[in-house]
Order: C-alpha cells, then sequence, then structure tokens
C-alpha cells in the first residue's frame, strides 16, 4: 500500500499562541448552542437548563485574528456571535466533570459567523442546520492565551462591537453550562482530542453585519479578536 497522496494534502488550520513561537494546531470545532439564557430567549428559545447543544464546523473555517473576509454566499442576514473558546490540549473520553479544566490547553475569543436566514430555513423544516454555521471564514479567532498563565476564566466582560457600536455585552459568569461541564457532557459522546476546539455559546446581541463593517470582540483576561468584511 503506497502512502503517497494523489494530490498534497492541505496544511492543517492552526492559531497563534501569546507568547509562544508555537502554533496551536486545530482538529476539530465543537460549538455549544444557545449557552446565554438572554440570547436563547432573543432566539425565541426556553433557557431552562436542558441538555447543551453542540454542531460543528470544520476546522478550515477558522480565519485569523484581523483579517478580511468576503461577505459569504447564498445569505441575505449573516450574524455576528462573540463566544469563549476552550482549547483541548489533552485527548480524554468521559471526562469527569472535576477533572475537565486539565484536558483545556487555553482559551481564546472567537466569532461564531452564522447564515442566520439560512439557520432559520432549516429549523422551520427540521433539517439539519450545517450549511448556516460551517461555511467558508466562519471562525474568526484570536491568539490562543494558555491556561497555564490565565488561569480558567469564569467571570469577566465578554463583548462584541461593530464599526465601534457595542452590540453584544455581557459576563462569562452568564453561561448556563460553565466550561467544565461542557468537556464532561461532550466527552460522553466523542473521544475530545489535543487541537479541537470548542465555542462555548454566545450572550444576547447578535445581529447582522455586512459588507464594510469592521467587527472587534474582547474577552476581559483572555484576549481580543478583530475582522472586516469585505
Amino acid at each position: 500500500m503506497s502512502d503517497e497522496f494523489l494530490f498534497p494534502p492541505p496544511a492543517p488550520a492552526s492559531l497563534a499562541i501569546a507568547g509562544d513561537a508555537r502554533r496551536f494546531p486545530v482538529r476539530r470545532i465543537f460549538c455549544v448552542g444557545q449557552n446565554y439564557a438572554a440570547h436563547a430567549r432573543e432566539m425565541g428559545k426556553d433557557p431552562s437548563r436542558e441538555q447543551p447543544c453542540f454542531f460543528s464546523k470544520p476546522a478550515d473555517a477558522v480565519v485569523v485574528s484581523g483579517a478580511t473576509i468576503p461577505y459569504p454566499p447564498r445569505t441575505c442576514d449573516l450574524h455576528h456571535e462573540i463566544e469563549l473558546v476552550a482549547a483541548i490540549g489533552s485527548a480524554g473520553a468521559d471526562i469527569a466533570r472535576a477533572d475537565a479544566l486539565a484536558h483545556v490547553f487555553g482559551y481564546a475569543a472567537g466569532v461564531d459567523l452564522t447564515r442566520r436566514d439560512l439557520q432559520s430555513e432549516a429549523r422551520k423544516a427540521g433539517r439539519p442546520w450545517d450549511l448556516s454555521k460551517g461555511f467558508d471564514n466562519s471562525a474568526p479567532l484570536g491568539a490562543l492565551a494558555p491556561a497555564a498563565r490565565i488561569g480558567h476564566p469564569a467571570a469577566g466582560r465578554i463583548s462584541l462591537a461593530v464599526n465601534g457600536a457595542v452590540r453584544q455585552d455581557a459576563d462569562l459568569s452568564e453561561m448556563i453550562w460553565s466550561v467544565a461541564e461542557i468537556v464532561a457532557i461532550l466527552s460522553a459522546f466523542v473521544r475530545l482530542e489535543a487541537g479541537d476546539l470548542i465555542f462555548t455559546g454566545t450572550p444576547a446581541g447578535v445581529g447582522p453585519i455586512v459588507a464594510g463593517d469592521h467587527v472587534t470582540g474582547e474577552i476581559e483576561g483572555v484576549g481580543t479578536v478583530a475582522l472586516t468584511v469585505a
């Protein structure tokens, strides 16, 4: 059996690590839906503490902070969602909540870009909404801050502005499910591996962005993320 590839494999997606010349290779991207009560309400959902809903993005959806990205096709309603992103540094399955944070290498500020009109149509039809979330350039991310340096943030301001006007402004303490709980629950469904990223949900205030908009996000004690839509 030959080990030769039919064509050169793509370079792995990766993130900068604050204060480190090395980069963090991205394996998979998991996301948690509606993990802030106020956001669940603005989406017309019940914010009661049900099991978290998970969905995915492809690893190559990662966009480095500061990039300019094209307005995506097949949508007229592109939305921003600022999120705390946890980066898994060591593998595990069926991880106990008490041990979960030991598997987290660090954290970053990320934006879950969403084709809201496609998502709404898919929900009404009872169909999967992968293409509303997992499209090209849909995961802008700032540099990773190692947990060894910043700890595991459970509180702190999380905010996003469009063209300087604040749209989302909340606190990490408002998350329904903590990072430790998310890691433990997700690891019961899939074996988490080093390189996996978990977007942990967005607070209220999500809204549309259009070509020409400049988006900036910040999470206190973690870092920033920025993008421009062309």
